[in-house]
């Protein structure tokens, strides 16, 4: 299969090694020539971790958008989240033929969001499909070396009707893929906005203090941080429910994916659990307020969870409570609008109008 992986970050990066190794065509694009130039100059990526260790020549690796998707059969997009909108509109701008695109990850309303910025310019929709989570966890240490602690188990995959083609690719690709029933499911499954936002959010004035001098998933997981993601999780599950959805609790996702151990105690607790986990144990906590576990997991994460909560009529005062702190902790440094429900397409709907949306049916 040809692919074209869009973004030059951890995340892509382990992609291009991963496919590369299955024996796919890959070719690199990033919109910043920085990003690209350490991989450009030796002709490939090194690679060390769960994915083995070694290096991986990738046939090209460009800033040129229009050569890099050419031809390819799949779209790859593996960008931060709040870059969906971004890669969307500079798709059109090359009029880029109808190429199956996979989200990887999508997050919360990630589907929602490209296909509006289609939609919003007249144009048919491309066959769009989302993972709920990255597949990997990884971390470029140094500018042409990849990191890949973790590679997922399981992850949520659906696709916005009509986007069946890129379901398919997506599950040839990817033998972890799971299918659900629809992208409010892979939505509300997005680990990182309960993962991260409560963390980042009440360990604000270590993070500042030390520049992220600590490690997040352990010395920052204490357990009161634990009971806020509790309470958030138990949000997030309640509004799935109101859609239909009996979404896993954030413990029993972790270990689907992989980063909370299959022999993890739930007696011993969520906290726990989650400092034992292998994939996530070194990262370092985020070295800012500009870190994309505030401005990616709230204005991505947790605001399109909310207008979704607020179309299901679920009340959720963790995670209102959680955004209204942020906001005022960033001040100016805070997204204008993020992924609201107008970025998304689903602004004014009803709870019966958007599960009718996501399942291609009519609804009056």
């Amino acid at each position: 299969m040809k692919v074209a992986v869009l973004g030059a970050g951890a995340g892509g990066a382990s992609a291009c090694v991963e496919l590369t190794a299955q024996g796919h065509e890959v070719r690199l694009w990033n919109r910043s020539p920085k990003a690209l130039e350490a991989f450009a100059k030796r002709g490939g990526i090194r690679y060390t971790g769960v994915l083995g260790e070694g290096f991986i020549k990738i046939p090209m690796i460009s800033e040129d958008l229009a050569a890099s998707v050419d031809g390819a059969d799949l779209i790859l997009v593996c960008l931060p989240t709040l870059a969906h909108g971004a890669a969307a509109k500079a798709l059109i701008d090359i009029n880029c033929a109808p190429i199956p695109v996979l989200l990887n990850p999508g997050h919360t309303g990630g589907a929602f969001e490209f296909a509006e910025v289609f939609a919003g310019r007249g144009l048919a929709i491309p066959s769009i499909a989302e993972f709920s989570t990255l597949t990997y966890v990884a971390r470029k240490r140094e500018p042409d070396c990849v990191f890949t602690s973790g590679r997922a188990k399981t992850v949520r995959l659906a696709a916005l009707p009509g986007g069946a083609q890129a379901a398919s690719l997506a599950s040839e690709l990817y033998a972890c893929a799971d299918p659900v029933p629809d992208v409010l499911a892979t939505g509300l499954s997005n680990v990182n906005m309960v993962l991260h936002a409560p963390g980042a959010l009440l360990g604000a004035a270590w993070i500042e203090a030390t520049g992220g001098d600590f490690t997040f998933y352990v010395e920052g997981l204490t357990d009161g941080v634990a009971r806020v993601m509790q309470h958030l999780d138990d949000e997030r599950r309640r509004v799935g429910r109101a859609f239909g959805h009996d979404l896993p609790s954030l413990f029993h996702e972790m270990i689907a994916i992989g980063t909370i151990e299959a022999s993890a105690d739930p007696k011993a607790g969520l906290a726990a659990a989650i400092r034992a986990g292998e994939a996530n144990k070194n990262i370092s906590a985020p070295d800012g307020l500009t870190h994309r576990y505030y401005l990616e997991d709230f204005w991505y994460g947790l605001k399109p969870f909310l207008a979704f909560a607020d179309i299901a009529g679920v009340e959720t005062p963790v995670a209102h409570s959680l955004m209204t702190l942020c906001t005022h902790l960033l001040g100016q440094s805070a997204p204008k609008e993020g992924r609201s429900a107008g970025a998304m397409g689903i602004e004014n709907m009803t709870k019966e109008k958007l599960m009718a949306k996501v399942k291609g049916l009519s609804h009056e």
